[in-house]
């Protein structure tokens, strides 16, 4: 579970990365970047969410 939240992690700080660079220095290149960081961080968060059923499922 550390290591999902350490990749969910990683992921928002790629999207607040680029999202800024994009909306602060209309950079186009950080725009897609951010969209595919959204899209991780989508997956990622669809794992968490199904580890954490799990988890609660087993007290």
């Amino acid at each position: 579970m550390k290591t999902l939240l350490d990749r969910i992690n990683e992921q928002i700080d790629s999207f607040q990365e680029n999202a800024t660079a994009q909306v602060e220095k209309a950079n186009k290149a950080a725009g897609t970047r951010a969209r595919k960081a959204s899209l991780e961080l989508e997956k990622v968060l669809k794992e968490f969410r199904k580890k954490s059923l799990e988890l609660q499922n087993k007290i």
